[in-house]
């Protein structure tokens, strides 16, 4: 926490990588959602503004936060009411203006976060975060409540989306869709269906408690069950707010975002559009992925952790297609955030196009190395923990002789400590991981 001189001001949350997170209505409360808007519009400029939210109970108050913040600095914020996250971005580009989405993504319901677009639908820099930060005031006084008013975010998102696809792409196609009782729960369906797919629907019927509850990107076996029961192609598992998706094939195998962006990869190549050959991952992706790409002509950027990294990489580039291990795959052709639905939709169009099953395609495209992933909680946050741990990670680099990884990192959003290791079995893995997890308990816990 920040508190300023005669408690001025009180900042309990920080940016972490995709917006500022919390519980909601007590850590992320209303004064702070207003607080943290006044500062984003004095930064990033008035005018028009546009909110949505995903579907958790505690949505609608902090919109009206936001709504009342956004007024208080001058600006003219519209509903898009509830949404995905990558519907809300394509419409801050359509009408090239700032929005601000509430969400907590995968997380359960008790949570909420806020995530910025600035005009174009671009994330915020880590400049901009920081000056935003620096606008605010004190976030416990109370707002004025405003009356704001409401725009048609599915409708024009549906479109957008229908429009990168030939008519019936998916014609004869069984699909199951488990919306996570989040923002896709709407329009993901509608969509597919336009595109001449048969669609069965899990967890599509939000309550404000049960987003991301056993189900979703996070916790994809009841679509796995279900993909097997009604014989379907293949099955998508969207997060809260629809801006990842985890697949699965028609014998109820995970099929992972490497995997997943190593196919599209691998589609765009084969049409000339994969621009320099190259695709872009974070320093999570498995060592397989980048043994696959290497067997096949695509170099791979690599950044750090969270999707604007990783668009940032794309714009860069400029290429074609990058992404995340957990799902968060993006096209920026056709958008500026990870969108699960579009992401979804050109794999199981890719199967189409490929005359295969996502089993078999899924298996062939990589051959995936053993990754073990410890969790560690610390007494505070250690940015540095790399720089901290350089002598400990090397030996244990070195005890794989030459066959594994070791990435040990912060977590961005909580006082953890992260310890990936993949080998070539998961008994070695597993060894070396819990090896170096233990060195930072020992150190900080």
């Amino acid at each position: 926490a920040l508190i300023g001189a005669g408690g001025r001001t009180l900042v309990a949350l920080r940016f972490g990588t995709d917006g500022v997170r919390g519980r909601a209505l007590t850590e992320l409360t209303e004064q702070y959602a207003a607080s943290l808007a006044r500062a984003a519009a004095e930064v990033l400029g008035g005018g028009r503004w546009l909110i949505g939210r995903d579907t958790r109970e505690s949505g609608p108050a902090l919109e009206a936060a936001v709504a009342a913040g956004l007024v208080a600095a001058g600006a003219a914020p519209e509903s898009v009411g509830v949404v995905p996250t990558p519907a809300l971005a394509a419409l801050s580009v359509q009408w090239n203006c700032p929005a601000a989405m509430i969400t907590a993504s995968h997380n359960p319901f008790h949570d909420n976060g806020i995530k910025i677009f600035a005009a174009g639908g671009a994330k915020l820099t880590d400049d901009v975060e920081q000056a935003i930060e620096a606008a605010m005031r004190d976030v416990t006084a109370p707002f004025v409540p405003v009356v704001v008013p409401s725009v048609d975010g599915l409708g024009h998102y549906a479109e957008h989306v229908v429009a990168q696809f030939p008519p019936d792409a998916l014609a004869g196609r069984r699909l199951v869709l488990d919306c996570a009782n989040g923002a896709m729960s709407e329009v993901a369906p509608q969509v597919a269906r336009r595109l001449g797919a048969e669609v069965v629907v899990l967890h599509a019927e939000p309550d404000g408690r049960n987003i991301n509850e056993r189900c979703g990107a996070t916790a994809p076996a009841s679509l796995a069950e279900a993909v097997r029961v009604h014989r379907a192609d293949l099955g998508l598992a969207f997060d809260g707010d629809g801006d990842r998706v985890i697949a699965v094939d028609e014998q109820g195998d995970v099929v992972d975002g490497d995997r997943m962006i190593a196919l599209g990869a691998l589609q765009l190549k084969a049409r000339g559009a994969l621009q320099h050959d190259t695709v872009v991952v974070t320093v999570m992706s498995n060592l397989g992925f980048h043994r696959a790409m290497q067997g096949r002509g695509i170099a791979v950027a690599v950044t750090p952790v969270g999707d604007r990294y990783v668009l940032e990489a794309l714009a860069a580039g400029p290429y074609s297609i990058g992404g995340e291990q957990s799902g968060h795959i993006i096209y920026p052709d056709a958008a500026t955030t990870g969108d699960g639905l579009l992401a979804g939709l050109r794999l199981a169009h890719h199967v189409v196009a490929e005359g295969a099953s996502l089993h078999r395609l899924a298996a062939d495209v990589m051959t995936s190395y053993p990754q073990v992933l410890v969790n560690v909680h610390v007494a505070e946050r250690h940015p540095d923990v790399a720089r901290e741990l350089a002598a400990e990670i090397a030996a244990a680099e070195a005890s794989l002789g030459g066959d594994g990884r070791v990435l040990v990192r912060a977590s961005g959003t909580e006082p953890l400590i992260r310890v990936m290791v993949e080998a070539s079995t998961a008994e070695q893995a597993g060894a070396v991981a819990e090896a170096l997890a233990a060195t930072v308990r020992d150190r900080w816990s």
